[in-house]
């Protein structure tokens, strides 16, 4: 094969791998070294284990989607890094994306150190309970102060960081009026709202609404179970982890069944019950006499609510319990 022969095969080579950046005929550039997946892939591999010790692993069209589903599902928090804006010479285009959970990355944006500083970032929100986004913009010039190596594509790039976090869950055991009005108001937000009554009237179309209709719960945000349960305890064990507990049913016999089991079920999160404190002097000595500990008492909360909201109506000591709750939340979102 003559040599023109070979250099035109070479350019028609260089051309379909992006590499061919000069005109028509002229000598192509060296490839780029950050051009392709490929390229970011191997250099993402390469990044510190500080930033994650986990390997990335490139990401296709719409597989972010499937790996932050599978995320949720397993109510683990997670981290969606996404290339805003690409200026200049970049590993990655824009819209290039990567899901960065606790303890492992799944995707790409480039690799090098503005990978590894995605991930750093990324993992500071999670570790503090961020929930509002933030942007990070990376210069790619051998110029820049960096942490985690070198790189000099030229370009520079903005990234969206959007954290994912966990859904949390919340039970009310007892639907009576206080129950109702609670769940009006903890509907409307982004929620795993369980509502548990052993009397199946109070879970009644007519009285709670249709989800996605008329009625108290028909403009619901959250993710509504209704459960009719005789023996309102059972309900306990299907409760996803870390759920908060509130009991407030009309039978006290009933609340300190639930209370009993609560104490025995691992997993939740906060337990509250409505109640004087007279009722809990009375609970705490049943509670004692069926084996619970001081130490398992001290995990109950009662009265629930936030002092600043007094009064005795149902709607009001809803929005002080619901205003409790929220607080919970952000809180177990932080540790």
């Amino acid at each position: 094969m003559s040599e023109p022969t070979r250099r035109s095969l070479r350019l028609a080579a260089l051309a379909a791998e992006g590499g061919l950046v000069g005109d028509g005929g002229a000598e192509p550039d060296r490839p780029r070294e950050h051009d392709g997946e490929e390229e970011a892939v191997t250099e993402s591999e390469s990044a510190p284990a500080a930033a994650g010790s986990a390997r990335p692993t490139p990401l296709h069209a719409m597989d972010w989607i499937d790996a932050l589903q599978d995320l949720r599902a397993r109510r683990t928090p997670a981290v969606i890094v996404t290339l805003a804006v690409v200026r200049g010479h970049a590993p990655r285009n824009g819209g290039a994306k990567m899901v960065v959970s606790p303890s492992s990355v799944q995707g790409t944006v480039g690799g090098g150190n503005l990978e590894a500083t995605a991930i750093e970032r990324a993992r500071r929100m999670l570790a503090s309970g961020s929930a509002e986004p933030e942007l990070l913009t990376l210069t790619l010039s051998d110029k820049a102060t960096t942490e985690y190596g070198v790189q000099c594509c030229g370009g520079e790039v903005t990234m969206l960081l959007e954290p994912i976090r966990v859904t949390p869950a919340v039970a009310v055991f007892g639907l009576g009026h206080v129950g109702l009005e609670l769940a009006r108001i903890l509907a409307r937000h982004e929620l795993d709202l369980t509502l548990v009554d052993s009397r199946a009237e109070m879970l009644a179309a007519d009285r709670v609404g249709a989800l996605e209709g008329a009625g108290p719960l028909g403009d619901a945000v959250a993710r509504i179970h209704l459960v009719h349960a005789p023996v309102p305890e059972t309900a306990l064990a299907s409760l996803t982890p870390g759920a908060h507990v509130l009991v407030m049913t009309h039978d006290h016999v009933e609340d300190l069944a639930i209370v009993d089991q609560a104490l025995r079920t691992e997993g939740l999160g906060s337990i509250g019950l409505i109640g004087s404190a007279s009722k809990w002097v009375r609970f705490q000595k049943k509670l004692r006499e069926h084996g619970q500990t001081d130490a398992d008492l001290a995990r109950v909360t009662t009265p629930i609510g936030i002092p600043e909201v007094n009064g005795k109506q149902p709607a009001v000591i809803a929005v002080s319990v619901a205003a409790r709750i929220l607080q919970l939340i952000d809180e177990a979102a932080a540790e």
